[in-house]
């Protein structure tokens, strides 16, 4: 259990760890390029931790020191490899693409929470290019066997990164053209990184097509996470200053900014650069008085990992808030729409799970209490937040599981 008592007021500067989904792609791709590169800033957290161990199983070096990552890549991968990805979905789904076209068999499998989660929409668009690629009734294990690959369209029935990030992989070693079509366009780290790597691809809009390509290593300098820096920036919003610096902007990974927009935040980005293709800023927010909003399915891509924080923030909001459009949600770590509601209705709040999304009625103020984190790192996040925040803080179950993605969180949250 951790304790998190209740502060009248937060502030300070915080320098944030390094973007999980870029490190996670920064030390794949690298592994499978030509070359040594190196990943400086790298989020050292359990799940990017496993998709360096599953690159060394395929053969590459990974070398780890601090948050400096040394690769030198193995564009032809072993075979006959068993590949443990942790509790990291996007271990699993990026690295089936990968391999399909790869001309070898591996087993990917991972924990008892990540065997639970969907492959099926991973291994169906897969198919499409030619890929064998077998699930377990449509989840983890999951089987890649050889299989010559022929550039297809793909159109999701979803956005999601993860499963347009393995098709496009597993393009790249495809005959012909491989296109991807989006119904809302997800964040863009793959598309962007795989340019920088020479890969033959084009973005138009919601649209990206890759053609057969070998990539070449380079070093990745990765901007801190904006998905770690939102409980910092929220934590500003209710309890007083806080300035999170060297944040990445992409606009894929704004959505968070979006919510601010609509709650009333009051924040302000200044210092703004680009280094590597990706958009970097800092982040100042102020205390500020919230107001309800409503999000939708053309909101929720581009704040998905955040919209448990964001409905926290409606939960001390002046009216009632709606959240829809956001059904992804119940196939992350946990049911991230039940989880959710629970932990605002457990600390005094009022949150209606919905299919797709929450209605949440806004009372200003949340007593405190216990929170579930149900092996969830979101959740245990927001649910230090809200305690925080509350009138007399409380407690959090199974608070290590914020190692996943934030190694150092309460640290630098000062508890």
């Amino acid at each position: 259990m951790q304790r998190i008592r209740s502060r009248d007021r937060f502030e300070g500067e915080f320098d944030l760890p390094g973007d999980k989904s870029i490190t996670h792609r920064a030390v794949m791709l690298n592994a499978g390029a030509d070359g040594e590169s190196f990943v400086q800033n790298a989020l050292m957290g359990e799940d990017c931790l496993s998709t360096c161990r599953c690159m060394r199983a395929l053969g590459a070096t990974v070398d780890v020191d601090g948050t400096t990552i040394r690769i030198v890549g193995a564009p032809k991968f072993r075979s006959g490899v068993e590949l443990d990805c942790g509790n990291s979905g996007t271990t699993i789904r990026l690295l089936t693409g990968f391999l399909a076209g790869k001309g070898i068999h591996a087993k990917l499998y991972g924990d008892a929470s990540l065997s639970t989660r969907p492959m099926g929409r991973v291994a169906e668009p897969l198919s499409s290019l030619g890929a064998n690629v077998e699930t377990t009734d449509s989840r983890p294990p999951v089987y890649v066997y050889p299989a010559l690959l022929q550039g297809a369209d793909v159109n999701l029935k979803i956005a999601s990164a993860q499963v347009k990030s393995a098709v496009l992989l597993a393009g790249l070693s495809a005959s012909g053209k491989t296109s991807v079509t989006e119904p809302v366009k997800s964040r863009d780290h793959t598309e962007r990184m795989l340019k920088a790597m020479g890969a033959k691809i084009q973005v138009d809009e919601r649209k990206v097509s890759v053609q057969k390509s070998e990539l070449r290593a380079i070093d990745v300098d990765v901007p801190a996470d904006i998905s770690s820096a939102a409980y910092f920036m929220a934590l500003g919003a209710l309890k007083g200053k806080t300035l999170c610096k060297n944040v990445g902007v992409n606009p894929t990974r704004t959505g968070i900014l979006t919510a601010f927009d609509r709650l009333g935040v009051k924040y302000e980005l200044t210092n703004r650069r680009i280094s590597g293709g990706e958009e970097i800023a800092d982040i100042s927010v102020e205390r500020s008085n919230l107001r309800a909003i409503e999000l939708g399915a053309e909101d929720a891509p581009a704040m998905i990992d955040e919209l448990p924080l964001v409905a926290l923030l409606c939960a001390f909001a002046d009216g009632e808030s709606r959240i829809t459009g956001a059904k992804e949600l119940k196939v992350k770590e946990s049911n991230r729409i039940l989880t959710t509601a629970e932990l605002i209705n457990t600390l005094g709040g009022e949150c209606i799970p919905t299919d797709d999304g929450f209605i949440i009625r806004g009372k200003k103020k949340l007593q405190g209490g216990i929170v579930n984190s149900y092996l969830d790192h979101r959740i245990a996040m927001t649910g230090a937040v809200a305690l925080l925040a509350s009138e007399r803080g409380g407690e959090i179950k199974d608070a290590h599981c914020c190692a996943i993605s934030f190694p150092t969180f309460f640290e630098k949250l000062g508890v």
